[in-house]
């Protein structure tokens, strides 16, 4: 018997399915767009296509499934462009971060041996760069990357993987840019972006973020150097006689040097440090470590071009019994507290929260598909299911109303329906439950 609420439930997941409907182009693609959908959503553990495929349809449409994800012909970024107009939330600030997949075989679009967050070491995986909005209370997948290493971008590996002729070698940090770009022209306003030292550590993408006027909370390495404040450098000295060339690069004042961030912290003394206390959410365990944090003017590069802005240096130091320091520029008024910086610095474990939620609960990483367009479409399908929960957790704010407490409603809704439109299924079940029993 259906739950007493599930109608309701299955109105609002067809309502919200139907702005999407037109990136299809015929009925067919439309049928297994829901389907897809309603595998995601299933009470399948795994979310390969046959497994998926079992819980919402007749195991005989298998070919037409695997064709919805693999050969049909549409485009995974006109999905993603009509899922950021019907994203409710359009403000807040914005993550970015690479998710990896591990994999066995050398044969999945992308795979290779690189490292992988998901292992901690060096691996073969997949890995792909996202961009997760965060309002402070939910996250809203925007859009996702995958990362094609440069031995894809051969003749032989394009033609294997289906890889189209105008996708290009892009580093992480480029990827992330053009979310940013897409995301900004889609109507979204950015309050700050979040990311880790693989994103941060790079300079021209902090420089495309201080010409957009973003403030920045972003990891770096302790290897990056910085000058401490903000020096004013010599400019080129001018030709003089037939001395030879001239001398065409700044220079620095008599005592200014540049220092790697971590000979630069260890050189602060105790009474910088202070012992801070936060929650990553309202429910969740404080956290506690020590911070400091300096002015600074980053140096890579400062012979070839202008100096970037002066920005903040914040130092962390956990409380184990080895502390590690992590080191952050933060890209805030030189007014901002310690605690703000902080609070700003750690919102990023909301991508952490959400790398959980798509692929414990939704198989973000379970695509066995070897083809580019196959991953790019399970991608922005796995966002639009995760959208759906969020919508749905948005309904009825609560802190204990978590995006698996909603899955698991909406899992059990679909179950119930699937046994009451196919009671051949549960007939089948029931004897095989029966034979189990004799044994």
């Amino acid at each position: 018997m259906l739950p007493a609420n599930a109608p309701a439930w299955i109105d609002r997941l067809l309502t919200w399915l139907e702005p999407f409907e037109d990136c299809f182009g015929h009925v067919a693609q439309r049928g297994a767009f829901r389907r897809y959908l309603l595998g995601l959503l299933s009470d399948s553990p795994r979310k390969s296509m046959s497994a998926m495929l079992a819980r919402v349809s007749d195991p005989g449409s298998y070919q037409a499934f695997q064709h919805f994800i693999t050969d049909a012909p549409w485009a995974a970024e006109s999905l993603w462009r009509r899922l950021r107009e019907r994203t409710p939330a359009r403000e807040g600030v914005l993550i970015f971060d690479g998710t990896s997949f591990p994999k066995q075989g050398p044969h999945s679009v992308g795979v290779a041996r690189q490292y992988c967050g998901a292992l901690g070491k060096v691996a073969n995986c997949q890995v792909a760069t996202t961009a997760a909005l965060w309002t402070g209370t939910q996250a809203w997948l925007l859009g996702a990357q995958l990362y094609l290493p440069g031995t894809w971008l051969t003749p032989a590996a394009r033609h294997r993987a289906r890889i189209p002729a105008s996708v290009r070698f892009h580093e992480k940090w480029r990827q992330a840019l053009t979310l940013l770009r897409q995301i900004r022209a889609a109507g979204f306003r950015i309050t700050a972006v979040l990311a880790d030292a693989e994103f941060g550590d790079n300079s021209t993408l902090r420089a495309a973020l201080h010409r957009a006027n973003l403030p920045y909370a972003v990891g770096i390495s302790s290897t990056v150097t910085v000058f401490a404040g903000a020096p004013s450098l010599r400019p080129p000295q001018p030709p003089t006689g037939h001395q030879g060339r001239p001398h065409r690069r700044p220079t620095l004042p008599s005592g200014i040097t540049p220092y790697a961030v971590t000979t630069l912290v260890n050189q602060w003394p105790a009474r910088a440090w202070r012992r801070i206390t936060w929650r990553n959410a309202s429910h969740a365990r404080p956290w506690t470590a020590s911070f400091a944090a300096h002015r600074v003017t980053p140096a890579h590069a400062w012979r070839q071009r202008p100096l970037d802005p002066e920005v903040w240096l914040l130092a962390e130091r956990d409380e184990g019994a080895t502390p590690r320091t992590k080191y952050y520029f933060v890209h805030l008024p030189a007014s901002a507290s310690l605690r703000t910086l902080v609070r700003l610095t750690h919102q990023r474990w909301a991508i952490e929260q959400q790398y959980q939620d798509l692929k414990d609960e939704l198989g973000l990483d379970h695509f066995e598909g070897r083809t580019w367009p196959g991953w790019q479409k399970h991608a922005v399908l796995t966002a639009l299911a995760y959208t759906f929960l969020q919508v749905e957790r948005r309904r009825r704010p609560s802190p204990s109303l978590t995006l698996p407490h909603v899955r698991a409603i909406v899992q059990e809704v679909l179950t119930a329906h699937f046994f009451v439109t196919r009671p051949h299924y549960l007939h089948r079940m029931l004897k095989l439950q029966q034979v189990s029993l004799r044994i």
